[in-house]
């Protein structure tokens, strides 16, 4: 006879396999504990955690260097050429190599799309600034004149020293930000705003120097003509949201394959003209095919030609008698362009416009065939004055860019250059105005007032706003605002090195007089050769693959 089993007996029996199983568990449990911490102190979560989601491994140990403005890129220089001049440098610059507040170096692969959406702040630290690169600062003036412009300064310095002077620092900071005024047209798809950030000091230097550009003005070889620092060469533009590249002269010519560039304007477009020519003379020289209207020069490799138009005013001038105007007296029409230039607009595919300085020269102003106002010239017992000359240049601006934007057989590429900031501090160019001294970019807070550079700025805006209003052809109108970032470079001109005499006058007499000096146009190689890589960077938005050059 078979006993059945009591169900209390099987829970007993079943009570030790429970307590052999727990173990196993707990023991597994254990050993997992011991071989994530191991895990963990070798590599931290937070960095896993970090690299997925900024695509950024902080075992990799990246540095990012930030300073007001963001220091550039490190970036890898092309077509640098060895400074030749028999004047040395007075620098001795070392540096680090370190990388942009807004350039990512080092960046995984993986989730760009996150990347695109997230942006790493950094903040600035003691540890990073003790890295940043040192020297000394030494730097002068140069100018350059084709004819002595003047100008109406009206300045105010700011605890400034006219005297020569060496500034010796630990540190190359980014300096000078410039995050005013609103300006027109600045940003493209990708948001970077050209015209505001600030200027920083890039060992490397400018990629031409004054012994190889046989084109620059002799007023403009600052180098050539003694002056003893040289370090306002290096000091670039940044701005705030990106990095603007270096000028890429193979680039240029390729983008402007089978084109026409036209500078047309006063001195400082030659200024810049030759600038370009420097620039591209690097990688090719080109042929001279100018004539006794235009300036022209040939790059055979891409057929493009680079040409100059002197028109100091932009609109219509006579000298013939005009009601109470006499002959002699330079007339301006201020509501008719110079046909001096306007007969050659349909060949030009991009012209860069320059303009304002010469409205402080003697001139009548005439506006419907009636004389309205004048500068340095108005008779007594006349009609009181309709149009000042800074109201006149606003006119001016309106006129000739209505020409443009409404020309039939114009589809080009407008880039106006906005006013070029003079320095002449303590009087104009012929009462005593100086930038003798000045060896680096003001800083922040140091930025001498102009009340005449600001006005002739505004009427040029607002000539630019209304022209564009009028367009009724293909052409495209931009405006290349870099009055407010050079008004920091009063280091950038010539100065008293205008001249190669080696026996001029380079100081303040004992009476505190200035040497005659140019404060207007800028030394070659200098801050002008920004102008031309913003050139090239609207050029590549407007009429390029539409894609920025910025990193």
């Amino acid at each position: 006879m078979t006993l059945a089993s009591p169900k209390g007996a099987a829970a007993m029996a079943a009570f030790p396999r429970s307590l052999s199983s727990m173990a196993v568990s707990l023991g597994g449990l254990a050993l997992f504990l011991i071989i994530a911490s191991a895990v963990l102190v070798s590599y931290p979560i937070g960095t896993t955690f970090h690299t997925y989601f900024y695509g950024i491994d902080n075992s990799n140990k990246m540095v990012l260097t930030a300073t007001q403005g963001g220091l550039s890129s490190s970036e890898s220089r092309q077509d640098v050429n060895t400074d030749v001049t028999t004047v040395n440098s007075p620098s001795g610059f070392n540096s680090e190599s370190s990388s942009g507040v807004n350039s990512f170096a080092d960046v995984a692969d993986k989730n760009k799309n996150l990347q695109s959406e997230l942006k790493l702040n950094v903040s600035t630290s003691d540890t990073i600034h003790d890295k940043e690169e040192k020297a000394r600062s030494n730097s002068i003036i140069s100018t350059d004149l084709e004819n002595p412009l003047p100008s109406n300064s009206g300045r105010v310095g700011k605890g400034l020293d006219d005297s020569n002077q060496t500034t010796t620092t630990q540190t190359k900071p980014t300096i000078s930000p410039v995050i005013g005024s609103e300006t027109k047209n600045t940003a493209d798809d990708s948001g970077c705003d050209l015209f505001h950030g600030s200027w920083f000091y890039d060992p490397l230097g400018p990629t031409y120097t004054n012994n190889t550009c046989p084109i620059i003005t002799q007023m403009q070889n600052c180098q050539g003509n003694g002056r003893p620092d040289k370090e306002y060469e290096n000091w670039r533009w940044k701005p705030f949201q990106c990095d603007l590249p270096r000028f890429d002269a193979k680039k240029f010519l390729e983008l402007m394959r089978g084109k026409t560039l036209a500078f047309i304007g006063d001195s400082v477009a030659r200024n810049q003209m030759e600038s370009m020519l420097c620039l591209l003379w690097q990688v090719e020289a080109p042929k001279n095919r100018g004539n006794r209207k235009m300036q022209r020069y040939y790059f055979r490799s891409t057929s493009t030609m680079i040409v100059r138009i002197w028109s100091s005013w932009l609109v219509h001038q006579t000298s013939e008698k005009i009601d109470f105007a006499p002959d002699g007296v330079t007339k301006l029409h201020l509501d008719a362009p110079d046909e001096g230039f306007m007969e050659f607009i349909p060949g030009f595919d991009v012209i860069v416009l320059s303009s304002g300085h010469w409205f402080a020269k003697q001139s009548v102003y005439v506006l419907n065939k009636e004389i309205v106002g004048g500068q340095l010239w108005w008779p007594k017992n006349s009609p009181p004055m309709k149009v000042n000359n800074v109201e006149a240049f606003g006119i001016s601006v309106e006129t000739i860019l209505t020409s443009l934007v409404t020309h039939p057989n114009y589809t080009g590429l407008t880039i106006v250059r906005s006013f070029s900031p003079d320095h002449y501090e303590g009087g104009a160019w012929n009462t005593g105005g100086s930038c003798t001294g000045k060896v680096k970019p003001l800083a922040a807070g140091e930025l001498v007032e102009n009340g005449f550079t600001d006005i002739m700025h505004k009427k040029q805006v607002t000539g630019y706003d209304r022209a564009i209003k009028k367009r009724t052809n293909k052409s495209k109108l931009k405006l290349m605002d870099i009055t407010e970032a050079f008004s920091y470079r009063h280091d950038g001109h010539p100065g008293p090195y205008r001249s190669p005499d080696p026996n001029k006058i380079t100081k303040r007499g004992p009476d505190g007089r200035p040497p005659p000096q140019d404060c207007l146009h800028w030394c070659m190689p200098g801050p002008v050769d920004i102008w031309n890589e913003l050139v090239l960077e609207i050029i590549q938005r407007e009429i390029g693959d539409n894609k920025s050059s910025f990193s």
